[in-house]
């Protein structure tokens, strides 16, 4: 599964796939672009754990109010944070397996991983700024 992703610095547009090696880059002008994947059940190992870059997900539910108030701020942080972090969107009620491996208990929850280890994990939405603060912080944090 592919998305196809604007380049913010020459405008082309880009297909990134949800999962593959190294960090996704413009292949016009060379540029970072923002990583922006779904992941389930049966995907999130491929396309969360085996990567080499942190990853932020975010677990959420279509009917949660917070968790859609969430959502922008978060993409317009993978975009500012482009080649540093990856964004990955866990639909709670679609994949009941990992809410339960995580113990999520409230959406939206966010959760950053490093190699495929938890370094730090939160509970309901916040403001952009307090966010890329607490995402900055864990990358700041040696896991």
């Amino acid at each position: 599964m592919h998305t196809v992703v604007t380049c913010v610095n020459c405008g082309r547009q880009n297909r990134v796939p949800a999962a593959a090696e190294g960090r996704p880059r413009c292949g016009n002008c060379h540029q970072p672009l923002p990583w922006i994947a779904d992941a389930g059940d049966d995907t999130f190992a491929e396309v969360a754990e085996r990567v080499h870059l942190p990853v932020l997900v975010d677990f959420w539910a279509q009917w949660c109010a917070p968790c859609r108030a969430v959502t922008p701020a978060l993409e317009q942080l993978a975009h500012e944070m482009a080649g540093r972090v990856k964004l990955v969107k866990v639909d709670v009620d679609r994949a009941p397996a990992l809410s339960q491996r995580f113990t999520i208990t409230a959406v939206p929850t966010l959760m950053m991983l490093n190699e495929g280890r938890v370094v730090a994990q939160r509970a309901g939405g916040a403001p952009p700024a307090q966010l890329r603060e607490w995402v900055e912080g864990t990358l700041r944090t040696p896991s």
